[in-house]
């Protein structure tokens, strides 16, 4: 969804439609029979910044160097491909 206003509207409520293009919502502007698009420059990078390394990082990865994970996914690979 998306907001689409004249430039009267924009006028009157500028800063309202600057903050919810801010957080991301697509705001289009017509003027003079011209649709103008209101984005920020940089990408919203709010929701990365609250996330921490340990958020990031898998902790249920598998260790690879072992060799019993590494049967269990060959054997996963044959089943699946098996019907093939």
């Amino acid at each position: 969804m998306y907001m689409e206003v004249t430039a009267t509207q924009f006028r009157r409520d500028l800063f309202r439609l600057m903050e919810r293009a801010a957080q991301g919502e697509p705001v289009y502007m017509t003027y003079r029979s011209r649709r103008f698009r209101i984005m920020p420059e940089e990408p919203n990078l709010r929701s990365f910044d609250s996330l921490s390394s340990i958020q990031i990082v898998n902790s249920a990865a598998p260790d690879l160097d072992d060799p019993a994970w590494k049967e269990e996914m060959v054997r996963e690979w044959e089943e699946d491909w098996a019907g093939l």
